[in-house]
């Protein structure tokens, strides 16, 4: 096959915040920059990101970054990198003062500085009274920044694949990623595009789960697209279950909402969080709110005609702060749960919502390969956002540090990008097996004949990982839920595509990503499975204690043989001193 080239200094898989933000740096250093993505740039699931951005600027109440990061080393359950997090902490405030000058519309206080509002686990002079932190544009932060974002790369001449996907990272003699196959999604052409270096931002894996807050692009491509090149993913099993998805559909409802003074109430009216965390309450960690919300149901008190849901009650605030404020929950509720939060309580069931593992990169960005601390990076080739594990959040990220996650480190990685390509200014020679290897896997899928479908074996999978590896885990459910997801992995050489067509098959763009979903979902399984603690998001009700001795360490997941090897936490600040382990309390 006649296989077309292009060739840039830099490779962007993903348009969303960090791939965006990490462009932009590139850009403006005059850097020729390719940006992928499967959908149009703005419609990446950055834009879903409702709450906002964390940042200690002070302008509501004392603040300082240093009581930022003790909040998100606890919120990690202490398995938090603490020098990866002391740099996101202290980077944040800069960082959301370049997006407001770049014209960011935060919402403003009377005084015209930025508003921020509260959100949960986040805390005033190292444990003390609730801060407020979350930088917000309305309920709409994620969409005001990607906008932005997507403006300012037009203006500094970005070059966009818009709607093309993925395939395959091109990798020479040496191990170093050269380029990548994506294929065009309107013509079915694959295209091949060398780079001096690389970045992974491609996002997250919610829909490995049935009910989840992702979007349907959110299907770990770029992390199987790292599998697959021989890379370790690491601590996946920590998938966070975001409290306030809309029961039964799992469309978000922001954290906001509670940090506006919602509160969430069982079948008898009862404030429950009271009982689960006396001190914050409603703004207790996610994990821990989530973990909350099931038991009440699991103990009977759930809501509605099956008792499967609590409420978010709103209604209190009043018509004016909800229209300010939540407007686009106010909408959302209305078109999903058929309720109106100025009048009526707001239906809620915890729904899939983010992963804290990935791709493990240092603090630069740069993708490290093996499980040694001590090892190199991989030369040319990094990671940021979703799709990466720089270790800030550990077993339980807290809200408002997502979207200061891609910002920080996709921004930092842009910058670290610019001095490789200054020192390693030509491109690697292409090598023809890895090229060829990645254009079988995609003709693979021209194979015609009677098979199983791609939606029947998704739905399938989809269920499988929602049943057995969700918000609580046990032994034997999980190492039942490992062997039937080894069993749909097999089953993926008899899946057969129902369209053959050349121009805009989504038949075939579904097919991919279920192979990706599937290598994802088996490195969440697997390193669940061999966990054996209760830390964070990761629940084990026959292991109910944290167990720092012996599980104080990162999980690595390789797909060949689905091997896993552990490495150590990084406990020492930058700075600043440790903050050891202590139990975790709200």
């Amino acid at each position: 096959m006649a296989l077309e080239k292009q060739r840039f200094d830099t490779l962007i898989l993903g348009a969303g915040g960090a791939g965006l933000n990490a462009a932009l740096q590139l850009a403006n250093a005059n850097l020729k920059v390719a940006v992928v993505s499967k959908v149009f740039p703005t419609r990446s699931h950055t834009v879903a990101a409702q709450g906002g951005v964390n940042a200690a600027l002070a302008n509501v109440l004392p603040d300082n970054w240093h009581w930022h990061m003790f909040d998100t080393v606890k919120g990690s359950d202490y398995l938090g990198d603490q020098d990866a997090i002391e740099y996101m902490c202290r980077e944040a405030i800069p960082t959301v003062y370049e997006l407001e000058h770049n014209g960011v519309p935060f919402s403003r206080l009377p005084n015209g500085k930025i508003y921020q509002r509260a959100f949960g686990g986040q805390s005033q002079n190292f444990g003390g009274d609730q801060a407020a932190r979350t930088c917000a544009a309305a309920d709409r932060t994620g969409h005001a920044i990607l906008h932005t974002l997507y403006q300012q790369n037009i203006r500094a001449k970005t070059h966009f694949y818009d709607e093309y996907f993925a395939a395959d990272l091109i990798k020479d003699e040496e191990g170093i990623v050269v380029g990548a196959l994506v294929l065009n999604i309107a013509t079915g052409e694959p295209l091949l595009i060398e780079s001096k270096t690389t970045l992974l931002a491609t996002g997250g894996c919610g829909q490995v789960f049935r009910t989840t807050s992702n979007a349907h692009i959110n299907t770990g491509d770029g992390m199987a697209m790292a599998l697959r090149a021989g890379l370790p993913l690491m601590d996946m099993e920590f998938f966070q279950f975001h409290p306030t998805g809309i029961a039964g559909k799992g469309m978000l409802i922001t954290e906001g909402v509670r940090g506006e003074g919602g509160y969430l109430i069982n079948k008898d009216g009862e404030r429950f969080m009271e009982k689960y965390a006396p001190n914050a309450k409603d703004l207790a960690s996610r994990d821990v709110v989530a973990r909350s919300i099931v038991t009440e149901v699991r103990e009977g008190r759930g809501c509605g005609p099956d008792a499967d849901h609590v409420m978010l009650k709103v209604d209190h605030l009043g018509e004016d702060v909800i229209a300010k404020r939540l407007p686009g929950i106010r909408e959302s509720s209305k078109i999903f749960a058929g309720v109106d939060p100025v009048q009526d309580p707001i239906p809620v069931f915890p729904t899939a919502h983010y992963v804290m593992g990935g791709i493990p990169t240092d603090r630069f960005g740069r993708v490290m390969p093996e499980a040694s601390d001590d090892g190199d990076p991989l030369p040319g080739l990094y990671a940021a956002g979703e799709c990466a594990c720089a270790s800030v959040h550990g077993a339980n990220r807290l809200g408002g540090n997502s979207l200061l996650d891609i910002l920080v480190f996709g921004r930092l990685a842009g910058h670290n990008i610019i001095d490789y390509v200054k020192q390693n200014s030509a491109h690697r020679p292409l090598p023809d097996e890895s090229v060829a290897q990645a254009v079988d896997r995609l003709e693979r899928w021209n194979v015609k004949g009677e098979g199983i479908t791609v939606s029947e074996l998704r739905k399938e999978f989809r269920k499988t990982m929602e049943d057995h590896a969700g918000v609580f885990r046990v032994e034997d459910m999980m190492a039942d839920g490992v062997e039937k997801v080894k069993a749909i992995r097999d089953k993926l050489k008899d899946v057969r595509l129902t369209d053959h067509s050349a121009t805009f098959n989504t038949n075939r763009t579904e097919a991919l990503e279920l192979e990706n979903l599937i290598d994802v979902g088996l490195s969440i399984a697997v390193s669940a499975l061999h966990r054996k603690e209760s830390r964070g998001a990761h629940s084990r009700p026959d292991f109910p204690k944290r167990e720092d001795g012996e599980w104080m360490k990162h999980t690595l997941y390789w797909k060949e043989s689905d091997k896993l090897e552990y490495k150590g936490v990084r406990s020492q600040p930058l700075t600043v001193e440790s903050f050891p382990p202590k139990e975790r309390v709200y």
